[in-house]
């Protein structure tokens, strides 16, 4: 991965060399400058440009179950927080296997109560949540997980229940008129193979199985439905970002779109290349996952996936005294000088140097003032 700085502090091509004993004090300039520039007091802020890749993100495997709606009834058993089986994740749990008898296309956007597949024919519908179906639910059952489920029922137009995390005759009835608008047997409960349970909407980024096959496996990959940008940082410019950094991202034709950082990964090792080591030969760096949202998808244009470029603000310093980098004049025996251009003559003045950006250097000490006229190559 590509970073390249803005403005470095190493490297300056000052205008020339100024001679003398070193010792700070002001020598005379034998004539006057043929340009200026004034000091001027500004905002200066250094930025990292790194490579990028605008998609939809990591995409997600959803496993296909078969199971069967018209089981126990699940009033066993109350859950506490409702996270059951570990952490939420965009699969349903493993039962017996059935035929796949649909699936989508990809890119297609799946929203809450479509099918993300089918069956023996049976619908098996997307609901919004955070935590899978892990158990049958029916009157008497208590959680989370109830709660999740009546929620989106009313979301979906059902009604006659109150939300909340009992599962009541009256959440049974809303489940059987759900259940035949599905086609599926109008049993009341609900089963953790009967639907896939994600964040949101989905789109899908890859089939992996075909219609006919067992419903059992990863049947489908998915992302988010709004485009992201990806960048694998080196761990050298981890102190650049963290959530809610913001950045603007350069599409291949030129324009921008202003984005920010909404997760941040740990620290991994990159992939090898083919040959072994990185493609200097060198060994791998680590790097860090990080991913930024961009507000206004209008401003990606009809990018799907595309490399970028990624300008992060690295460091600011408001209201402080700058002046174009040649204008520094390196001072024989160390530091640099300005030649400063005043009413009664010109002469060079030693001044300390602090953020370099956008062409900019920060400079302050005696006699250094905002205004002040200051010698420029031409």
């Amino acid at each position: 991965m590509a970073a390249t700085a803005v403005a470095a502090a190493g490297g300056i091509a000052a205008t020339g060399t100024l001679g003398g004993d070193g010792d700070g004090s002001a020598a005379a300039a034998p004539s006057g400058p043929a340009r200026t520039a004034a000091v001027r007091k500004t905002t200066l802020t250094r930025s990292e440009t790194v490579d990028g890749t605008l998609g939809y993100g990591e995409a997600t495997p959803v496993q296909a179950t078969a199971g069967d709606s018209g089981g126990a009834n699940g009033g066993g058993g109350n859950s506490e927080d409702g996270n059951g089986a570990g952490g939420a994740k965009d699969t349903a749990p493993t039962a017996s296997t059935g035929t796949l008898t649909w699936l989508p296309a990809e890119g297609e956007v799946i929203g809450r109560g479509d099918p993300v597949y089918r069956t023996d024919e049976r619908e098996v519908p997307l609901l919004y949540g955070s935590t899978p179906l892990y158990r049958t639910l029916g009157t008497g059952a208590e959680g989370k997980d109830v709660e999740l489920l009546e929620k989106n029922l009313a979301a979906l137009g059902y009604d006659g229940f109150t939300t909340d995390e009992e599962y009541t005759s009256a959440t049974a009835a809303a489940v059987e008129e759900w259940q035949e608008d599905l086609g599926r047997a109008a049993t009341g409960t609900v089963a953790p193979a009967d639907a896939v349970v994600a964040s949101g909407a989905r789109r899908v980024a890859d089939v992996k199985s075909a219609r006919g096959g067992a419903a059992s496996g990863e049947v489908l990959a998915w992302t988010g439905t709004e485009r992201v940008v990806t960048v694998d940082l080196e761990a050298q410019y981890e102190d650049l970002v963290e959530d809610g950094t913001e950045a603007t991202v350069t599409l291949p034709d030129g324009t921008t779109a202003e984005a920010r950082v909404t997760d941040v990964g740990n620290a991994a090792t990159a992939k090898p290349s083919e040959g072994g080591g990185d493609s200097d030969g060198g060994t791998d760096e680590a790097t860090l996952p990080v991913e930024l949202t961009v507000k206004e998808q209008k401003k990606l244009g009809r990018y799907q996936a595309a490399p970028v470029d990624v300008t992060v603000a690295a460091e600011s310093r408001e209201d402080v005294l700058a002046v174009p980098v040649n204008a520094l004049v390196a001072r024989q025996g160390g530091g640099y000088a300005v030649q400063a251009v005043t009413g009664t003559g010109v002469e060079y003045r030693q001044v300390e140097l602090g953020l370099f950006a956008d062409g900019l250097v920060e400079i302050s000490g005696t006699g250094v003032t905002e205004g002040l006229k200051v010698g420029v190559p031409k």
